[in-house]
């Protein structure tokens, strides 16, 4: 089934109440969190729940496709870039791209299930602006330099 992401976080009594019911009346073993893009006119990030009926769930594998393009109507999904997701759902592998959660470390009040990836490596930090310009002006001295140094040669 092919929703949008925010079914999964979204705190509104109905969204919270189908979550319950989902958790609680099936297996919902695998949670693919897709890139925006992925289905032309949606305009928005979607996630595939993979769920069999009758069986509670106890734990939920996510996996987070991580693509080095943007998607769209000329650039779209394949299957080239699904082989990750394939090879690591079949064990239901950890990696840098996916993680498995326990139901009971869930908020039970909520049911929330955000996709948020707790191996996703933290983003550097900014550099400040001061430190920016140093180097700019450090490197337009050099390049002072060498055109100095060409127009000696000249």
């Amino acid at each position: 089934m092919v929703i949008k992401n925010t079914f999964l976080s979204n705190t509104d009594n109905a969204s919270v109440a189908l979550r319950k019911q989902l958790l609680e009346s099936c297996n919902l073993h695998t949670v693919l969190d897709l890139p925006g893009g992925t289905f032309t006119g949606a305009g928005v990030k979607t996630v595939v729940l993979f769920f069999e009926k009758g069986t509670k769930t106890k734990k939920v594998w996510f996996y987070q496709l991580n693509l080095d393009r943007n998607l769209g109507k000329t650039n779209a999904l394949n299957e080239k870039d699904l082989e990750d997701f394939v090879l690591r759902s079949l064990a239901k592998e950890n990696s840098e791209n996916s993680w498995t959660i326990n139901i009971k470390d869930i908020e039970q009040s909520t049911y929330d299930l955000s996709a948020k990836n707790p191996n996703k490596k933290e983003e550097a930090a900014l550099r400040q602006p001061q430190e920016i310009l140093e180097e700019m002006k450090a490197i337009d001295e050099e390049t002072a330099d060498i055109l100095n140094s060409i127009i000696k040669l000249l």
